[in-house]
């Protein structure tokens, strides 16, 4: 799939994006929760409530295809049956070869790189998603 996500207006753009490719794709999606560190101070504690600083930190990760993701709402509904909260996903993509998706084992590794960028805060090549599918950008 490109690698520029500014075009993606939601996660159904992301999905069309994934259909349309040349080669059949495999997804990749890490979900985070939000975080403030139990060492935060009132002030980072106040900025937090308002919704900015904290981290992110991974929480769940799953590799789909496409037809496997009918849309964000069912994503959404599978991962509440997880009982696991989430604030923001992370998509990337595998592109598969010769008409053959890649496969599970084949996202493991790719899945661990992406959870490992979320850790260390590069989260910008990835496409981001909010709890309602909107796209988030991170400067």
């Amino acid at each position: 799939m490109p690698s520029n996500t500014a075009t993606l207006s939601d996660f159904e753009a992301l999905l069309e994006a994934a259909a349309k490719q040349e080669e059949p794709q495999r997804l990749l999606f890490v979900f985070a929760q939000k975080h403030l560190d139990e060492q935060a101070t009132p002030a980072q504690r106040e900025t937090f409530s308002r919704g900015q600083g904290g981290h992110l930190q991974p929480c769940l990760c799953v590799d789909k295809t496409p037809s496997e993701v009918p849309s964000f709402a069912a994503l959404r509904a599978e991962s509440e049956h997880t009982g696991i909260s989430w604030d923001i996903l992370f998509v990337s993509s595998l592109s598969g070869r010769g008409g053959i998706a890649p496969n599970s084992d084949e996202a493991d590794q790719p899945l661990r790189f992406m959870v490992a960028a979320v850790n260390d805060g590069r989260v910008k090549e990835m496409a981001a998603f909010d709890h309602n599918g909107h796209t988030l950008r991170f400067a």
